[in-house]
């Protein structure tokens, strides 16, 4: 099931159409609101997302969206206006898969939809993650760095595992908190920073793929 949130109602029925005619499951929303209560019933396999919207935007929608547990693994296509380079760049860095520039073709929308959908689609194979020398294997609940297995703690193990299946994506202190202690959990952002530096020392010479980004959180990416 495809999610497109789209204001204009002659934009959001020729998406729908088209999905629909191309062989996708699709419900079009015409604001956040009624986003949301939709996602309450089903969660969708991707988002086609406008950035403008009335009431609460598209960038305060995918925030919110990748601040949730299970809203971080839905994969999400951003709609930005032509020429609007911040916009863009704004919603990649807060986790969005790919954006389309307005106006876009059908056909294009179609194959990107397509190329996320299998950029992201989880198989029964893929149940190792992998990035430089580190490796995580999901069915084993294991660790190997450099080839030598490391001991994490659930909390570590968890922590690395999010960001080894979102490689640069940059997560807050809070969406840390929010995603790995759950919601409930009464703590400072402090205990996110014990964790990382604990699980770095660990990994070794692999724990400099987990980046500082100063003022924000962190993220994951293989050294150069």
């Amino acid at each position: 099931m495809i999610y497109c949130v789209e204001d204009d109602s002659a934009v959001r029925e020729l998406v729908i159409y088209t999905l629909h005619a191309t062989g996708f499951e699709a419900k079009g929303f015409s604001d956040g609101t009624a986003f949301w209560e939709a996602v309450k019933k089903e969660e969708p396999e991707l988002v086609l997302l406008d950035i403008m919207l009335p009431g609460e935007d598209g960038i305060s929608i995918l925030k919110k969206l990748r601040s949730m547990k299970h809203g971080a693994d839905i994969p999400v296509i951003m709609a930005t206006a032509k020429g609007t380079e911040f916009d863009k760049v704004t919603g990649l860095d807060l986790g969005a898969d790919d954006y389309l520039a307005k106006p876009f073709g059908m056909m294009e929308m179609v194959s990107r939809i397509r190329a996320v959908l299998r950029r992201t689609k989880k198989t029964g194979d893929s149940r190792i993650l992998r990035m430089g020398q580190l490796e995580l294997n999901l069915d084993g609940h294991t660790v190997c760095a450099a080839g030598t297995q490391v001991v994490l703690t659930f909390k570590e193990y968890e922590l690395l595992k999010l960001f080894m299946e979102h490689p640069k994506r940059v997560f807050t202190r809070d969406q840390l908190l929010e995603q790995i202690w759950e919601a409930g959990y009464v703590g400072e952002t402090r205990t996110v920073d014990v964790h990382v530096a604990t699980l770095r020392t660990k990994l070794k010479a692999c724990g400099e793929y987990i980046k500082t980004v100063r003022g924000v959180g962190y993220r994951m990416e293989e050294t150069e």
